[in-house]
């Protein structure tokens, strides 16, 4: 019974500074909801995708680590994942831009700063654009292990850490960018580099015009890269 105190107990702050998180992107009107763990993600995550919807889908380690996935798969949902085994090249690509104006896009982040702010770094780029523009919903799944202070520790993270582990997970490609092979990043020229284009989120719109279309939900586990 001590241990287990002691675990709650040790919860606590990261609670305190998870709530305090989700203020400051309410007043950066980004809407934000927490969840204990993954099974209560996906079900907030679920939540919020009719039965019917169109789903863009932007690869998502943590997405497919609470089930997200699997649920669209099986669903009543039409579902664009551009990385179902067995499709070319040009009907991924088909399926990226389709997902640009789907009726939800859900996909992972790769930080988010104690101030608000959402931070990516895109490959191919269609993962942050469907972000920015297009979708009437986008949903952004998100563990506590890619919580960071500032700006600079983002990219610092994204770069050094999430990019080289990214890199790995695609053994076939040739050649792979140095990180995958080094574990550091060398700022390369690889034609399967993946950190082309960096996007930072501080607001969005607070008119009636613009609603906003962000919903971060925070799991309160370690998730993704």
């Amino acid at each position: 019974m001590r241990n287990t105190a002691l675990r709650v107990d040790a919860r606590k702050p990261m609670k305190r500074r998870i709530q305090q998180i989700i203020q400051r992107l309410s007043e950066n009107n980004i809407a934000a909801i927490y969840a204990e763990n993954r099974s209560e993600a996906l079900e907030v995550v679920m939540s919020m995708i009719p039965e019917g919807s169109v789903v863009g889908f932007g690869d998502s380690l943590t997405l497919r680590q609470i089930g997200t996935v699997d649920l669209l798969e099986k669903g009543n949902y039409t579902f664009l994942n551009p990385w179902k085994p067995g499709i070319n090249v040009d009907e991924s690509i088909m399926l990226k831009k389709q997902a640009l104006t789907s009726d939800v896009f859900v996909t992972g982040t790769n930080a988010l700063t104690t101030d608000g702010k959402i931070v990516n770094v895109d490959g191919h780029g269609n993962r942050v654009a469907a972000m920015l523009f297009g979708p009437d919903k986008v949903i952004l799944v998100i563990g506590i292990n890619k919580i960071v202070e500032n700006i600079d520790e983002a990219l610092r993270r994204i770069r050094d850490e999430s990019a080289p582990l990214n890199v790995k997970r695609h053994p076939n490609w040739d050649p792979l960018p140095p990180c995958g092979t080094t574990g550091v990043c060398e700022d390369c020229s690889s034609p399967w580099r993946i950190c082309n284009k960096t996007v930072i989120i501080e607001r969005q719109y607070d008119n009636d015009r613009y609603k906003p279309i962000i919903t971060v939900v925070i799991v309160g586990e370690e998730l993704g890269i």
